[in-house]
């Protein structure tokens, strides 16, 4: 009873933290394995941002309940936000769940599948449901190991070739909008040590890896309460210039920052740091002065043009993503309307648009005037198709032009190479898999709204 198989939901955090849980089980002798139907144990590592992300997740353990009845021995558990949510209450939905793990426990499930193994083996009843979502101090730092060679099972030679990795810098959140549960689910801001934080690059550059993902929260509020400002320069500019000087990375990326993280120092960074790609996600949430004060971002839509402008200032073929958010409450056609003229003049390449949904616990969830579904529908289609049209803008004006595409490994059909530009386009091409971790000029020769094609030059 040790092959598992792990399921995320959510964002890039949550495909983190699956990695590192991953990473623990297999040095405690545990087999991952890609194709659920071969598991023994199922971990389904959740996300509790949107309402839908749950339903989703319930929907799926639901489903899963009803092979334990057939496999008594089977482990079903919940990690994630949603089990930091919801908690014991889970249960009331889905009574055989196994596992209840935290967003601050993730460290501790393969002492908790141990735990379960031996007595199973031993024939001792369970008993009750495991749930752990205490907090617990310095469980930022827990998040450190990579799964770096797949599944098991996998063609060693091609998946020992990790090109890209995430690494967890900081946890938590102190922003307090309204809309938002991550506060609950994720705990107060935390910061890993600095040094671990380049330890962990470097044997990641030793092992292949050329291009890092600083993730965290709010990135960019990274060692605030750590480290001291040195020269105007925040800790978190540190960070970037400490993993820039590690051999053996060429390209860095962080996820998400705030809007207020972009003080003069990190805007100047682009110009100076080389690994640092000429690519930003920039939340912006609304265009609307008037919502973003209800939402509680601390910025207008003046000063989120300006730092936009400043980062083209430095970087004139920076790319842009952004998160939107439409139908929040007492948003007007005028507020939505701001929202598309800002929209429209970031001329955004990629944006991760949602319809406002109520989550039980936050500010917003009480305000008046929530807006009904299909006014959310109509903005999120229109807001939609202005990014389509950008989009398309955007990539056909690299047709006829050649790009630095770092290769990472092959297509979904397995005959093509894939990689990215140094603005996150995705690039597909022929080449043979002995390119995989190298750098090649790529000839554009056709674009999609979100997809390069080219030959190599």
């Amino acid at each position: 009873m040790n092959r598992v198989h792990i399921k995320t939901y959510g964002c890039q955090m949550n495909e983190r933290d699956s990695e590192a849980v991953a990473a623990m089980l297999r040095s405690r002798g545990y087999r991952i394995v890609a194709d659920e139907d071969e598991c023994d144990i199922l971990l389904l590592n959740t996300c509790s941002v949107r309402d839908a992300a749950e339903q989703k997740a319930i929907g799926k353990a639901g489903y899963l309940q009803q092979r334990k009845k057939k496999q008594p021995d089977f482990v079903l558990g919940i990690l994630g936000c949603m089990a930091q949510n919801r908690g014991a209450s889970l249960l009331d939905q889905l009574p055989d769940v196994d596992l209840i793990i935290g967003t601050q426990k993730f460290h501790q499930v393969a002492g908790y599948l141990d735990n379960l193994r031996a007595a199973r083996e031993a024939g001792v009843p369970i008993g009750q449901t495991i749930v752990d979502i205490a907090e617990e101090p310095g469980s930022q730092n827990t998040i450190k190991d990579h799964l770096v060679a797949g599944p098991d099972g996998a063609d060693a030679a091609v998946a020992d070739r990790q090109v890209t990795a995430f690494v967890s810098i900081q946890q938590g959140c102190n922003m307090d909008c309204a809309f938002c549960i991550v506060p609950k689910t994720r705990g107060d801001e935390r910061s890993r040590p600095m040094d671990d934080i380049v330890a962990e690059c470097r044997a990641l550059a030793a092992r292949g890896v050329r291009e890092i993902t600083l993730l965290g929260q709010i990135v960019t509020s990274y060692g605030r309460r750590d480290y001291v400002h040195t020269d105007g320069v925040t800790p978190f500019v540190q960070l970037l210039e400490r993993v820039h000087a590690v051999d053996g990375i060429e390209r860095i990326r962080f996820t998400s920052p705030h809007p207020r993280g972009f003080k003069d120092d990190l805007v100047a960074a682009y110009g100076r740091l080389p690994k640092l790609c000429g690519y930003v996600h920039l939340p912006m949430q609304s265009g609307s002065n008037r919502i973003l004060r209800a939402m509680n971002r601390p910025y207008t839509r003046e000063r989120y043009r300006e730092i936009v402008e400043a980062l083209r200032a430095v970087q004139p073929g920076m790319y842009f993503s952004t998160d939107v958010i439409v139908g929040f409450p007492g948003e007007t056609e005028d507020d939505f309307r701001e929202t598309c003229e800002l929209f429209r003049a970031c001329d955004f390449d990629m944006a991760y648009i949602f319809k406002y949904s109520i989550r039980t616990g936050t500010p917003a969830a009480t305000l008046p005037d929530q807006v009904d579904e299909e006014v959310k529908e109509r903005r999120n289609q229109e807001l939609l198709a202005i990014l389509e049209e950008n989009s398309l803008r955007r990539t056909a004006a690299l047709v006829g032009t050649v790009e630095q595409v770092l290769v990472d490994g092959r297509d979904k059909t397995g005959a093509r190479l894939t990689g990215r530009t140094r603005g996150n386009r995705v690039c597909v091409f022929d080449g043979p898999a002995e390119l995989i971790g190298q750098m090649v000029p790529l000839k554009i020769t056709r674009a999609t709204a979100s997809t390069l094609y080219g030959d190599r030059g």
